[in-house]
C-alpha cells in the first residue's frame, strides 16, 4: 500500500489521481490532500476517500469544513496548509498537481521529509532547478516525472545508460491555434483559446500549449530532470499526440513511447513505478489513426518557445521572471483585460527589464518572483 498526498486535488490531474486512487483500492490510499476553495469537492473527497489531512486555500472554506468535520479530518488553509500536506507522516508519495510558482516550497519541504515526488507542476523546475535537483539529490529522493511528456522520456531510459543519450526529442500538438497564422492570432478569443484539440487541461496550462509556452517550460524541466544541455533538447510539432516524446542515442537508435492522449497513464505509471498496473483506457489502435505527422518547430511563430530557450540557456534567474511573467499575462489574457499576442510582448518586456542574478538562492527567487509579477502589472 502507498499513501498518497495530492497538492491541488481539484484540478485536472488532482481529479485524475483520485481515478487512480479509486482504481486500485488495494495498492493506493489518499493520506492527504490541498483542494483550494471547492468546499463542496473537498466534502465529496472526504466522504468517499477518507483522508486524515484536507488544506483549503482560505479562511472562509476552513471556517465551513471545520465546523462539519472537526474531530474526524483535521483541516488547515494557506500555505502552511500545502506544507503540511507536503510533509504528512503516513504519506508515501507527493503529487505535486497545483499550478504555478505555489508549489515551490511544498515541494522543497517534502523533499526534506523524504518524500518521493510525483511531479507535475513544471514550474517547480523552472523557477528553482538549481536548488530543487540539489536538494533531491542529496536526500536522496525520486523525481517523478508525471507530465506526459517526461514521463515518455522516463520511460524510454528504463535500463538504458545516460551518458549513451545523444538527445531527446519532446513532441508539441501546437495547441488550439496550430493551424493559424500570426496576423489570424490577433484577434483570437478566450474561448478559442481553451478549445485544444487533443487534450483535457486546465485553462492556464491550455493557454500555455496555444502560445507553445507550456513546451518552453518542458524544455527548462527537461534540462533538469535529465541533466541534458538545452542543445541536446529538440521540440518536434506532431499533431496527433500519439507519440509522447523520443530519446535517440549515440548510435542513432530511437526510442519513443506511445500511447492515447489521456494523463491517466503517466499519472499511474509514476504512482506505480516501477511496476505497471491494469488501466481501463482507449488502447492505442495505430490501424485507426494510419498516419503520424511531424514538422520542425518555427521560434519565430512560437516565440514564447524562444524566449524559453533563451532563458534557461543564460539560467541563473532568469527562468524565474519568465514564468512569473507568463503567469501573470495568461491570468490577464484568461480575464479578457489584454489581447492573445501581448501575452509574449509582456514576457519580454519582463526579460528585458530584470537584471540576471546568477545563483539566486530561494529567498531572492521568491523575492523576483514577486517583483516580476508587480513589473508586469504595472505594465498592465
Amino acid at each position: 500500500m502507498k499513501y498518497i498526498s495530492i497538492l491541488g486535488a481539484s484540478g485536472s490531474i488532482g481529479t485524475q489521481t483520485l481515478d487512480i486512487i479509486r482504481s486500485h483500492p488495494d495498492e493506493f490510499r489518499l493520506a492527504a490532500v490541498s483542494i483550494g476553495k471547492n468546499v463542496d469537492m473537498a466534502r465529496a473527497m472526504i466522504e468517499e476517500f477518507a483522508p486524515r489531512l484536507v488544506a483549503v486555500a482560505d479562511r472562509d472554506a476552513y471556517d465551513k469544513l471545520r465546523s462539519e468535520y472537526a474531530g474526524k479530518v483535521k483541516i488547515i488553509y494557506g500555505e502552511e496548509g500545502l506544507i503540511e500536506a507536503a510533509v504528512f507522516p503516513e504519506t508515501d508519495i507527493v503529487v505535486t498537481a497545483v499550478v504555478g510558482s505555489v508549489g515551490l516550497v511544498p515541494t522543497l519541504k517534502a523533499i526534506e521529509a523524504g518524500k518521493t515526488i510525483a511531479l507535475a507542476n513544471k514550474e517547480t523546475l523552472v523557477t528553482a532547478g538549481h536548488i530543487v535537483t540539489e536538494e533531491a539529490k542529496k536526500r536522496g529522493v525520486s523525481l517523478l516525472p508525471v507530465d506526459s511528456e517526461h514521463s515518455a522520456i522516463f520511460q524510454c531510459l528504463q535500463g538504458e545508460k545516460r551518458e549513451q543519450v545523444e538527445k531527446i526529442i519532446l513532441t508539441a500538438s501546437g495547441g488550439s491555434f496550430r493551424d493559424k497564422t500570426r496576423e489570424e492570432l490577433k484577434h483570437v478569443t478566450v474561448e478559442e483559446a481553451l478549445r485544444h484539440p487533443n487534450w483535457s487541461m486546465g485553462a492556464k496550462v491550455t493557454i500555455d500549449s496555444a502560445t507553445m509556452m507550456n513546451k518552453g517550460l518542458e524544455v527548462i524541466e527537461a534540462h533538469w530532470l535529465f541533466e541534458l544541455s538545452y542543445e541536446q533538447i529538440d521540440v518536434l510539432l506532431h499533431r496527433e499526440s500519439v507519440i509522447h516524446s523520443l530519446v535517440q542515442f549515440r548510435d542513432t537508435s530511437v526510442i519513443a513511447q506511445l500511447g492515447t492522449p489521456d494523463m491517466h497513464v503517466p499519472i499511474q505509471y509514476a504512482l506505480s513505478y516501477p511496476e505497471r498496473l491494469p488501466l481501463s483506457v482507449k488502447p492505442l489502435d495505430l490501424a485507426q489513426i494510419g498516419t503520424l505527422n511531424f514538422k520542425r518547430m518555427d521560434l519565430e511563430r512560437y516565440r514564447c518557445l524562444r524566449f524559453a530557450y533563451e532563458a534557461g540557456k543564460a539560467g541563473g534567474s532568469l527562468p524565474t521572471v519568465l514564468n512569473a511573467a507568463n503567469e501573470e499575462a495568461v491570468a490577464a489574457f484568461l480575464a479578457g483585460r489584454i489581447a492573445f499576442l501581448d501575452i509574449e510582448e509582456y514576457i519580454e518586456r519582463a526579460l528585458e527589464w530584470h537584471e540576471m542574478i546568477k545563483e539566486p538562492s530561494l529567498e531572492e527567487i521568491r523575492r523576483i518572483d514577486a517583483e516580476t509579477r508587480k513589473y508586469v502589472q504595472s505594465l498592465l
